[in-house]
């Protein structure tokens, strides 16, 4: 039947298993009661953001985050690369998502002036436009369905941990 087992509660895993000569270390029903929890909201909040914003404005989450960081930036241009990083995307993700804006007329691309392989992206005066006319749904969404749902300490902690998480991560290697 294989390492584990079947209970009524689910699936049994030996607490000492290996896995290539390590320990595993398995979560103990409280901490997978919070990483399910977590997992469930990360992805239910961003769904129903996305949701809201294509409902109101026709954008997706990812199209505003990218509006967001370019209107940011100075000349509301950036570098393609450099907005990757900034939206947590592939390069490939961003050049679709980025290939989509353009045809709405919300982004333009011009040749990076000091890297003729290099391109950025830029926030048009419509795409800039666009945002303004997002940007209240946005934090509407996030106040009623994030920021308001917590207590002002709960947040915080959330902020907290959440900057653990992303240290951790960015200084871990791949």
């Amino acid at each position: 039947m294989g390492p584990f087992t079947r209970s009524d509660r689910g699936f049994n895993f030996p607490c000492c298993s290996t896995n290539l000569g390590r320990m595993t270390r398995w979560l103990d029903d409280s901490e997978q009661r919070h990483w399910r929890a977590w997992i469930a909201a990360s992805t239910l909040l961003r769904e129903r953001l996305s949701r809201e914003l294509q409902a109101g404005h026709g954008l997706t989450l990812a199209d505003y985050e990218i509006l967001v960081r370019l209107s940011e930036t100075e000349h509301r241009r950036l570098r393609m690369s450099r907005l990757a990083e900034h939206t947590l995307a592939s390069r490939s993700r961003l050049t679709h998502q980025v290939d989509r804006l353009e045809r709405l007329g919300l982004v333009r691309r011009e040749p990076c002036p000091d890297d003729r392989r290099g391109q950025l992206a830029v926030l048009t005066d419509h795409g800039w436009d666009a945002l303004v006319q997002a940007a209240p749904t946005h934090v509407a969404g996030v106040r009623r369905h994030l920021v308001d749902v917590l207590t002002p300490e709960q947040f915080a902690r959330l902020g907290e941990a959440s900057a653990a998480i992303v240290d951790g991560l960015e200084s871990a290697p791949d």
